[in-house]
């Protein structure tokens, strides 16, 4: 037996390439229904990626960890797609996406050196799909109590209405979603040199507010570390 998978955007395929856009086409055809949510943003940079098979991370309370991971397409020499759900914690899909990280990293026979690794999520500009690269993030559920804080900012999340930012300069600001931005401005601006800017996120933030943190951090004027912590 196997699953329907029924996204709420669509998947649609044309010419050789496999182009994902939106809006609630079945993607496999079987006995079981199965609905992912996709994380919505409001307006993504990477809006296409060709040549592409794809990853699930489903939201399943008859699961011990209340996930189901089907990873049985992907090809070692495409681009992958990997779409979570976003009512998902990190704490629920970051191991899953690990082992992907893993998996594309010791890949050896038939590597494609140019493969990219990409979150799709719900583009509401365009209402279509848009995806965020993390072929190079590494994920780490260790301290940060040994980390160089020399050139160096950390952002602790514990929320989207909890977020600190922490410097070699012993400053500490504590500010909302909303002043994001202005906040980073503002250290580049006083406490220069700052190199580097190294997220340190609560397991229990949502896949959600993860990739809306995720897109604003992918358009900011600043060297975002590939090393990610969850705490």
């Amino acid at each position: 037996m196997c699953d329907i998978i029924q996204p709420i955007n669509q998947i649609n395929q044309y010419m050789k390439y496999i182009l994902l856009f939106v809006l609630g086409a079945t993607l496999f055809s079987c006995n079981n229904q199965r609905v992912l949510l996709l994380p919505e943003v409001e307006d993504t940079e990477i809006r296409e990626v060709l040549d592409v098979s794809t990853a699930y991370i489903f939201y399943d309370e008859t699961q011990p960890d209340s996930t189901l991971f089907n990873r049985k397409n992907l090809i070692g020499t495409t681009n992958w797609l990997v779409n979570v759900d976003k009512r998902l914690t990190l704490k629920q899909a970051i191991p899953h996406i690990q082992y992907l990280q893993d998996k594309r990293r010791k890949a050896s026979m038939h590597k494609n050196e140019s493969a990219k690794n990409y979150f799709t999520c719900n583009d509401k500009s365009i209402e279509n799909l848009g995806f965020i690269e993390f072929t190079n993030t590494q994920f780490n559920f260790t301290n940060l109590d040994k980390l160089d804080f020399e050139n160096s900012i950390v952002m602790n999340i514990e929320s989207l209405s909890y977020i600190t930012f922490s410097t070699a300069f012993d400053l500490n600001i504590k500010l909302s979603k909303e002043n994001m931005e202005h906040a980073l401005t503002l250290i580049r601006k006083n406490y220069n040199p700052v190199t580097n800017l190294t997220i340190n996120i609560s397991k229990n933030l949502t896949f959600q507010d993860y990739i809306y943190l995720k897109d604003i951090l992918s358009k900011l004027d600043e060297s975002v570390s590939t090393e990610e912590f969850f705490f």
